[in-house]
């Protein structure tokens, strides 16, 4: 097939340009919604968000999630707050600064009309979540709180402690569970999207689905369906997503021919807990926002790593952010904080029993600021890290060190959040169209909720207009049995295979090769390895993994299973993509591209562009089409990042 990357930018001023295409959409009148059927895929902020809205809309949705309540979706971990241009503390922020703060954070390129669209709409986030009772802190006169977040030099960070992205889902879930309750909405938990079904027109039109208690595969139908998934970080193994968080359905989309764009850029976080050992299965993020008081050092000799922290004058310490960025210390994008800190800890400086961590210290905000004010910021936060780690930070500093956190890259979407298969959108992580080559803190809810609350509702009722009057392809219809037929026999496959290494070998193996050679930083050589090693490792997988129990009923292997596979093969994707764009932007960080200070250096005349790979066969590395979307900027001009 060809694909076509029609971003559908509306003509005329960026800011006048979603205003514009509103009033432009076509609309479904009240009494006609009831006749669309459309399929939620997820219930984050985003497809929560969207799934309630369509829902009290009076459309007839279909919400399904693999979890057994909407509300233990991956977005209840995000802690650190969400941006929005309020301009409360009368700072100098604006909607205008907001989008430059968040194009320039991507190292220019995001598509600017979807990035300006975003910061657009995030005041209206936050008085939706208000009307909903979401708990935000306020000041003492009653006005709502702000904090600064890295990437920014104002206060735009709304927050509920540590615990912003629970009750913003909590907020979406009551709207969710009142639509639930009212019957616009019908929830199927414990129920996995595994393949996406077209019609004869290659138009989306359901989905195959996999019950998790009972092991039937299911089918269902609709006029249009919305991936709200999430990402892809899980294709490390070691990451601070939760451990069920996975990419089948997008990736199944791909397949089925939906482009999927700028795979290579992944985000490390700078601000998680170092592992323990090398049989850790999991890591555990420290919210950003402790940036705000925390500085981040470490030993300036070698001599000094296994010194207790108390006992090295502040003469022996490198407060290298602070140093080599003083504009933003501290608060640097999250890319550049993040390769700051593996320079520091790759020179011998790393801290901690395994010396793999830098020191985040919050002695001297509690001497200015008192205990008492640091617990009310942060206490969650430092009660988490003391429980994971035995050491009280309010009394010796954290350690940190990056980890696997978000991905930038996704399926690709126009400015409808629509795929290149007409019918299928995409929102949230699930696609890559606001935060280019790296995201800033506090970003990813604010485009969770704008894509659900406000852009997916009106755009998918554009694309429902003109379908007024048909139905629903039959679940009886030859592409479901072919789409379920494969999927059996995928199934079947596993089953009968019988090998001798489990499904959680195959992931953490992945997950090595992953990080060694697609992680911080990448190069030539060892992203070749990776292409070469990568497609060795499925092969092994298909041949020798060991699946115990039946299909039928649960089998949590089974469903690992069928996620590795995906990441086997999406991995493949993200080190073609890495090894294509011989470029640094953003978390993208190639060894052969970078300035003299050894940062990210663009190459805007080869690579000013978005990468949307077109699926061409088993063999990723060969057989995918790279195609391409100019990055046109009209109202920024692309620069050399600088933070210092």
């Amino acid at each position: 097939m060809t694909i076509s990357l029609d971003a559908k930018i509306p003509e005329g001023p960026l800011a006048d340009k979603w205003d514009n295409h509103l009033f432009n959409m076509k609309l479904v009148n009240p009494s006609n919604r009831r006749k669309f059927k459309v399929i939620v895929v997820g219930t984050g902020l985003a497809g929560g968000a969207c799934a309630a809205t369509l829902g009290a809309l009076g459309y007839d949705v279909q919400v399904f999630t693999f979890h057994d309540s909407p509300r233990r979706a991956h977005s209840i971990a995000a802690q650190g707050g969400i941006n929005a241009s309020k301009n409360y503390q009368a700072d100098g922020d604006s909607v205008y600064r907001l989008y430059y703060d968040t194009i320039k954070g991507g190292d220019f390129r995001s598509r600017e009309a979807n990035t300006y669209r975003l910061a657009q709409v995030s005041s209206n986030i936050i008085d939706q979540c208000v009307a909903q009772g979401v708990p935000f802190a306020r000041e003492y006169g009653g006005l709502l709180a702000n904090r600064s977040f890295g990437g920014a030099q104002v206060s735009r960070t709304f927050y509920a402690r540590g615990q912003t992205g629970q009750q913003l889902l909590l907020g979406a879930y009551q709207a969710l569970a009142h639509q639930i309750e009212a019957g616009t909405c019908t929830l199927h938990n414990r129920t996995e999207m595994l393949d996406l079904v077209l019609d004869d027109e290659g138009t989306a039109a359901g989905i195959i689905a996999r019950d998790l208690i009972s092991g039937e595969l299911t089918r269902h139908s609709a006029h249009a369906v919305v991936l709200a998934t999430g990402g892809y970080s899980n294709t490390y193994f070691l990451s601070t997503n939760a451990m069920n968080s996975n990419a089948t359905a997008a990736w199944r989309a791909h397949k089925r021919g939906a482009a999927f764009a700028n795979p290579c850029y992944t985000q490390i976080h700078p601000t998680c807990i170092p592992p323990s050992d090398e049989f850790q299965s999991k890591l555990t993020l420290m919210s950003e926002s402790l940036r705000n008081d925390g500085r981040i050092w470490v030993p300036e000799s070698v001599d000094d790593v296994d010194t207790p922290p108390a006992q090295i004058p502040e003469e022996r310490r490198d407060y290298y952010l602070e140093r080599k960025y003083p504009a933003f210390g501290n608060l640097v994008p999250r890319d550049i904080a993040s390769r700051n800190a593996k320079t520091a800890v790759d020179s011998g400086r790393g801290v901690g029993p395994l010396h793999n961590g830098v020191y985040l210290d919050f002695a001297s905000a509690i001497e200015r600021l008192g205990k008492d004010l640091i617990a009310e910021r942060y206490g969650n936060l430092f009660e988490m890290y003391e429980r994971i780690t035995g050491e009280n930070p309010y009394e010796v500093p954290m350690r940190i060190y990056p980890a696997t956190h978000y991905t930038m890259g996704g399926l690709w979407v126009d400015y409808n959040l629509e795929t290149t298969i007409p019918g299928l959108f995409a929102l949230g992580e699930a696609n890559f169209s606001d935060h280019g080559a790296n995201r800033l803190g506090a970003s990813a809810l604010m485009q969770g909720l704008s894509d659900g609350y406000f852009v997916a509702p009106p755009t998918v009722a554009n694309y429902l207009a003109p379908k007024l009057g048909s139905d629903p392809l039959s679940t009886d219809d030859p592409a479901f049995d072919r789409a379920e037929a494969e999927l059996q026999g995928r199934i079947d496959h596993l089953m009968s295979t019988n090998g001798t290494k489990s499904v959680d070998h195959y992931h953490r193996e992945l997950g090595k090769l992953v990080w060694d050679y697609i992680g911080m930083s990448r190069n030539e050589a060892g992203l070749e390895k990776a292409l070469a090693e990568i497609p060795a490792l499925r092969e092994e997988f298909w041949n020798n993994v060991k699946i115990l129990g039946t299909a039928e009923g649960v089998n949590q292997s089974l469903e690992k299973a069928l996620r590795v596979i995906d990441f086997m093969e999406l991995a493949e994707l993200q080190a073609k993509d890495a090894l294509d764009r011989v470029e640094s932007c953003g978390g993208h960080f190639r060894e052969e591209s970078q300035t003299p200070e050894g940062e990210a250096l663009r190459d805007d005349v080869n690579f000013q562009y978005v990468s949307a790979w077109e699926y061409g066969g088993p063999n990723i590395a060969q057989d995918t089409v790279l195609n391409k979307e100019p990055l046109v900027f009209e109202d920024v001009t692309p620069s050399q990042r600088s933070y210092k």
